[in-house]
């Protein structure tokens, strides 16, 4: 991907879409679209996957909440987006294998009646699985939870009830898409946000000005149609196409909190499937570290990168300490994020925790603008298949076929982990490191591991107790438009979702090597540096953990 020739491209085509927004579900539109032949162009304001999409539990899912809803609720809304959400599960373990895998979680209960309730809502879960099912839910006895999660609190446990459903790595997976899309002919951008539409004499949308955050300079992109897939800021696009639509976005804030993996040892993890205040709370064992969470709460738009406070923190591990046999404070996080989620608006709700995770394709008569709306990650695919099919259907007159159901993504063509791993190892001591390059990047590996080979026969870490090579870095700068020291930390690798101290340390080595890659003077060299580390650190005050 070549952000330069990608820019000049703006000022000789006029794409058939333009699509607003480089998360999941932009990035989804604009593979869709590439492959069905059209001339696609994304581009996002800030970095692929920066905010909503990289701030998930990283589960593939149904939804058993929304299962439990459906039923109590004679909800057929909740039930047909569990049950299509089921099916893509399936389908996003086929086309990412590098970057998803199947989870076991279990749901510790502390009577008979809460064993038997969750073993039939789970099995009705299996159920609506159908052939595409990844796992049998099954009934666990005290002694056999126990053996699964040997750090779950014995006091009052009955049973447990075990099930499947799949993780994946969010912000790897948006960028596979991105450089799915970008194979395909999709002109990508990032660090480029709409400022300002142009009409026609109908009131149509025509152009689009756009500013390039990185250098300032302005340009101007030509489209047939223009689509907004900017999750949690759609109204504010909305509003650019058109200042008399309503507001249709209602935002809910969920924040995350991860903990040494020593807390719950193995590879299975927890439910926790009731609240005082309702809700359902995941504790999952993700890239070396315990995520936990997640918080809902009715917030407002904010364009500021959050993460917990101290009393959310305080919130999520009462419940750890209340589930397993720990007694943690807040020193014993290791980080944490916050991400904003875009929830349709519905009538007659007391809160955001009662709406449904489903999407919308609105099409604003007066402008012409197709809004995505709504939806969550495990349905990305579908949002983007719904929304291509209108575009198409008003710039073509027709709908052909969509065809990224089969597409496997980059990185994920021919992967075979046990091959790949014994083949690129370099010397026994780096085996974490190509762990880390064959889960991040796929068979791309191959093109890091290669580099390192020919130059120095080695991969030279940035630290020693991380897997994070300099040849990383060079390829992420130079392959994937990482052009800041948040972009390669925070979004190629997302270490600063999961470890705050090992992020500062990072901090000052990725920033000398860009400085040297991209030509920064000494000015701009500190001012790069300081500015990320001076954000982390005000999230760990925030957080109310010391440095």
């Amino acid at each position: 991907m070549d952000r330069a020739k990608n820019i000049a491209c703006l000022h000789t085509e006029i794409f058939d879409v333009c699509i607003i927004g480089g998360g999941a579900t932009g990035a989804g539109c604009a593979l869709d679209a590439a492959l069905r032949g059209l001339k696609v162009v994304l581009i996002e304001k800030e970095d692929f996957a920066a905010a909503t999409s990289s701030k998930s539990t990283k589960l593939i899912h149904g939804g058993v909440r929304y299962l439990e809803q459906a039923v109590k609720k004679l909800s057929w809304a909740q039930f047909a987006m569990v049950r299509k959400a089921l099916k893509e599960r399936r389908t996003l373990l086929k086309i990412a294998p590098h970057l998803t895998h199947p989870l076991a979680l279990l749901t510790p209960c502390f009577t008979w009646v809460e064993g038997w309730y969750y073993a039939i809502g789970l099995k009705m879960y299996d159920w609506i699985s159908g052939t595409t099912n990844i796992g049998n839910s099954k009934w666990l006895s005290k002694a056999l939870a126990l053996k699964r999660l040997p750090t779950l609190r014995k006091e009052k446990l009955a049973s447990a009830v075990l099930y499947w459903d799949g993780q994946l790595n969010d912000l790897r997976f948006a960028m596979a898409l991105v450089q799915t899309a970008a194979k395909h002919g999709a002109i990508v951008i990032n660090h480029f946000s709409a400022d300002v539409f142009e009409k026609d004499t109908q009131g149509k949308l025509c152009g689009l000005h756009t500013i390039d955050s990185l250098t300032g300079e302005k340009h101007f992109i030509k489209a047939k149609q223009y689509i907004n897939a900017t999750g949690p800021f759609a109204d504010a696009i909305r509003e650019k196409a058109n200042a008399n639509l309503h507001p249709r976005i209602r935002v809910s804030k969920g924040v995350h909190i991860t903990l040494p993996t020593t807390v719950m040892p193995g590879e299975t993890a927890m439910l926790i499937p009731k609240t005082e205040d309702g809700r359902l709370i995941f504790v999952i064992p993700y890239q070396g570290q315990l995520l936990v969470g997640t918080t809902d709460d009715e917030t407002q738009l904010t364009n500021q990168e959050f993460g917990p406070n101290s009393d959310e923190i305080d919130y999520l591990l009462s419940y750890v300490n209340k589930y397993l046999h720990v007694n943690l404070t807040k020193q014993d996080v290791t980080s944490g994020f916050g991400g904003l989620r875009p929830l349709l608006q519905a009538a007659n709700t007391a809160g955001t925790k009662e709406l449904v995770r489903d999407h919308e394709v609105e099409v604003d008569e007066a402008s012409g603008l197709i809004s995505i709306l709504g939806g969550k990650w495990t349905t990305y695919r579908l949002m983007a298949k719904d929304t291509i099919d209108t575009a198409e259907k008003l710039v073509m007159g027709n709908i052909s076929l969509c065809k990224t159901e089969n597409e496997v993504l980059s990185g994920g063509e021919n992967f075979d982990y046990p091959t790949l791993s014994k083949t690129l190892l370099i010397f026994p001591e780096q085996q974490d490191v190509v762990d880390h390059l064959l889960h991040t990047y796929g068979t791309n590996a191959k093109l890091i591991i290669g580099e390192a080979k020919e130059k120095t026969n080695q991969l030279t870490r940035l630290l020693p107790e991380a897997a994070f090579t300099y040849e990383e870095l060079s390829y992420v700068m130079e392959k994937e438009m990482a052009y800041t020291v948040k972009d390669v930390i925070a979004r190629r690798w997302g270490i600063a979702l999961t470890n705050w101290k090992q992020t500062i340390k990072l901090i000052p080595l990725v920033g000398e090597k860009m400085a040297s890659h991209f030509n920064w003077s000494a000015t701009q060299r500190v001012l790069y540096i300081d500015a990320y580390k001076t954000e982390v650190l005000a999230m760990m005050k925030n957080a109310g953990i010391t440095t």
